[in-house]
């Protein structure tokens, strides 16, 4: 971009990653399974609510929410409308009776009634397959800003950045486990927020803080025009259909509750009450962020124009960075790269860290050890499952390097709903679900999403497809929400009815009393 200086841009990010390694290790305590995976439980509600905004605050809020705004307006808007609403259903639902009932993963919770070795099987690849799918976004985002803020443009070089994010998450996860990633996670969400609302802000005084004369800016500098304010800019309109956009609302609102990474943040606290709270501070953070991002994404088309958001390197992802540049120059885009790198690196370390877990206490610890692995060893084999899917992420980055990251979230959304959130609740709240209803709804919901998505305009038959010169797309949405979130729970209900009574009533009622009021939980 011109006139930006890749020295200083990268120089900042240098920095907050030399800090925050630093701190990584002082704070690390792995030694143990609970230090490595859930820190202990020794974080408060409000610390473990703002590392949640963090987890949660990925670079499709930071990059995509703001180039969708800027290019689509309302549309645009709605998927931070989705994100943030569906953590009502964590609040009222899930979080309570999730941090009650497991230990360290989704795994405990889905098999404390069933038969362990299937459902604990079934758990893990629910996670490594939505962990992997939500990391190549925050990849591909890596790939769009540095394009754009360093001026490469080779797939060559751009790959070799994501390889460097990825190393860098990498050592975040072995070294500090999830006290130290949840230190990352608070830092990166204090500076997420300070940089949104420096944006706000500027933007806010430029147009006299008026936020009708911005909005009207906006409006004359898009194609579109007054259009942006109403719904049909991009679903129901010349973009994706009104069905495509009821499907991606149900996956971002439904699709909360069933993010691995989300969940497991619930062990570390002491406590149900925390985990309440740590969903009460989450969502106000958040809601005050993505506030900010209305005026970013629309402040972004204002002073930028539309036309020039998509010309740029990275398409609608670089419209928060360009706007940055043209406020305050060299120093706030660096200031804003190093946050989105940040944001990145956060996420991804903490994906990293859930999908490790589950692997090393479910299938080792659970499956082929049958709970009687030594501490040093499950940690250990978490470690080495981290860098395995450290290197696959990196390889998924470099695939869908160009895609629009808020995309390719909301596909990551479509899978946690498909095939967690259906067993969660029927696990939690019908005394009759058993093991074959379990299986059933997970690998139901997972297999219909994963090939739906195969067969749809995502992977080909259009121009921004992964292979766009190819086309066996036969399943006419982008997001298959609407169609595998139903699938799921139906799998659940005639897995269980065919699979006979419940498969210990005494641990159902010893989970019901569990859940509702934590006696046994510590």
């Amino acid at each position: 971009m011109t006139g930006a200086n890749p020295v200083l841009n990268m120089s900042i990010f240098g920095v907050f990653v030399l800090l925050t390694l630093y701190l990584v290790y002082r704070v690390s305590s792995s030694g143990t399974t609970s230090d490595y995976f859930a820190a202990g439980g020794g974080f408060t509600g409000a610390q473990n609510g703002i590392a949640l905004s963090g987890d949660y605050l990925s670079a499709a809020s930071f990059l995509g929410i703001a180039g969708a705004i800027a290019v689509y307006g309302y549309d645009g808007f709605l998927y931070s409308i989705g994100f943030l609403v569906g953590w009502l259903v964590n609040l009222l639902l899930v979080a309570e009776l999730l941090r009650n009932t497991g230990r360290f993963t989704m795994g405990d919770v889905l098999s404390f009634r069933m038969q362990q070795r299937p459902v604990r099987a079934a758990a893990a690849v629910s996670t490594l397959v939505i962990s992997f799918v939500y990391m190549i976004a925050q990849m591909a985002g890596a790939g769009s800003l540095v394009a754009l803020l360093l001026d490469v443009h080779s797939a060559g070089g751009q790959a070799l950045v994501i390889a460097a994010v990825g190393l860098v998450m990498m050592v975040y996860v072995l070294v500090g486990g999830m006290k130290g990633t949840t230190w990352v996670q608070i830092i990166k969400a204090g500076m997420l927020f300070l940089c949104a609302s420096m944006l706000t802000l500027f933007l806010l005084g430029k147009f006299g803080f008026s936020m009708t004369s911005l909005m009207q800016h906006a409006a004359e500098r898009n194609p579109l025009g007054d259009k942006i304010f109403a719904p049909g800019a991009k679903y129901g309109g010349s973009g994706m259909s009104k069905l495509d956009f009821v499907s991606l609302s149900l996956a971002l609102v439904l699709g909360t509750a069933g993010l691995p990474h989300v969940l497991m943040r619930f062990y570390t606290v002491p406590n149900a009450v925390q985990a309440r709270r740590s969903v009460v501070w989450a969502t106000v953070t958040m809601a005050g962020f993505y506030l900010c991002t209305l005026v970013i994404g629309f402040g972004a088309g204002a002073v930028n124009g539309t036309e020039a958001i998509l010309a740029a390197p990275g398409g609608e992802n670089s419209a928060a960075p360009l706007l940055a540049f043209r406020v305050g120059g060299t120093v706030l885009l660096g200031i804003v790269a190093a946050v989105a790198f940040a944001t990145i690196l956060a996420v991804v370390a903490g994906l990293t860290l859930t999908a490790s877990a589950s692997f090393a206490h479910d299938v080792y610890a659970n499956m082929i050890r049958r709970g009687e692995a030594k501490s040093d060893d499950v940690v250990k084999v978490a470690r080495l499952t981290a860098l395995v899917i450290g290197g696959a992420s990196i390889i998924g980055g470099i695939l869908v390097n160009g895609q629009n990251i808020a995309f390719l979230v909301g596909l990551a959304f479509a899978f946690a709903a498909s095939a967690n959130l259906s067993t969660l609740l029927l696990s939690l709240f019908w005394k009759r679900f058993n093991t074959r209803g379990t299986l059933w709804g997970i690998y139901g919901g997972l297999s219909s999403c994963l090939v739906l998505v195969i067969f749809s305009p995502v992977v080909s038959g259009a121009p921004g497809s992964i292979l766009p010169h190819a086309d066996f797309a036969w399943f006419p949405l982008s997001n298959p929400g609407i169609v595998s979130i139903p699938i799921s729970f139906l799998c659940g209900v005639v897995g269980t009815l065919l699979g006979g009574p419940p498969n210990n009533p005494r641990r159902t009622a010893e989970m019901e009393v569990r859940s509702l009021t934590g006696i046994g939980s510590t």
